[in-house]
């Protein structure tokens, strides 16, 4: 499966297709990350959130292939934005894992309401400058919060991992990305589900052959986007990866992106803030 990559700062190639665990229980983390990586995965993106970063790091001990071949993605948890405790949290996720070194950490978020997320950042350009990390990024953030946090420390995150689907483009968010040579990377990139009956993609996916959520994700591809499908599905996990021996038609990439209604299927990050 010959997947593209792109480059982030540092020169780190990332693999523009990767296989996303959220909401993977613990106990099925193994089995769904193996079945990724006989599928032709190399990119896998978890979290400490998610609580299955054992599991992950089984499937990845057992699959037999060399560490270079794979590229990892975790993130920071949000009781642990304080400096110190981030780091001792990367470190957790390390172990969890089973690596040495991760390829990519992010801030989970901003929680902008609650913490002060410039002193987070700062603690992971720090570990950054440890060596245990490749590239370190962030997820959920606005143009504010990337303004402040590159203010605060000289560093640009390497990635911002936020909401992205054709009912929600992002297009200010990903112009300023751009700018500052930030890759973006999409979260809910079928919105949940939620556009797979959308008349107008169900038009062009019967008009090239592929399914309704193949087209939206080639749309991603198409457009610069590092994107991630989550399946537990072996079938389903084939026909995500299975978008390289198609394009969609320029005329295609304006309509589906036409379809934009800027509305979110999960929380502002605004507003997200941590409880207790």
């Amino acid at each position: 499966m010959p997947i593209p990559t792109l480059t982030l700062a540092g020169d780190v190639a990332i693999p523009q297709l990767g296989f996303g665990t959220y909401k993977i229980p613990a106990e099925d983390a193994e089995a769904a990350v193996s079945d990724a990586l006989e599928l032709g995965y190399r990119h896998i993106d978890t979290a400490a959130m998610y609580g299955n970063e054992v599991g992950v790091g089984k499937a990845l001990a057992s699959s037999g292939l060399a560490r270079d071949e794979l590229f990892v993605t975790s993130k920071l948890d949000n009781p642990y934005h304080e400096p110190a405790a981030a780091k001792d949290a990367f470190a957790r996720s390390l172990d969890d894992l089973g690596l040495d070194v991760l390829d990519l950490y992010l801030i989970h978020w901003p929680l902008p309401l609650t913490t002060d997320y410039a002193a987070t950042w700062q603690a992971l350009v720090d570990i950054l400058g440890t060596g245990r990390v490749r590239a370190i990024g962030v997820s959920n953030f606005q143009p504010d919060h990337l303004r402040r946090i590159i203010d605060a420390t000289g560093v640009t995150p390497a990635v911002n991992q936020v909401e992205v689907n054709p009912y929600l483009t992002q297009q200010p968010l990903r112009a300023l990305h751009e700018q500052l040579g930030i890759v973006t990377e999409a979260w809910s990139p079928l919105a949940r589900g939620r556009l797979l009956d959308d008349p107008a993609l169900v038009e062009i996916a019967e008009r090239v052959g592929r399914t309704v959520s193949q087209v939206v994700l080639r749309w991603h591809l198409q457009r610069g986007d590092v994107v991630f499908p989550k399946s537990t599905h072996r079938d389903r996990m084939a026909e995500n990866a299975d978008l390289f021996t198609f394009e969609l038609r320029p005329d295609d990439m304006d309509a589906i992106t036409g379809l934009n209604r800027d509305e979110r299927s999960g929380s502002s990050p605004d507003v997200v803030e941590l409880k207790g």
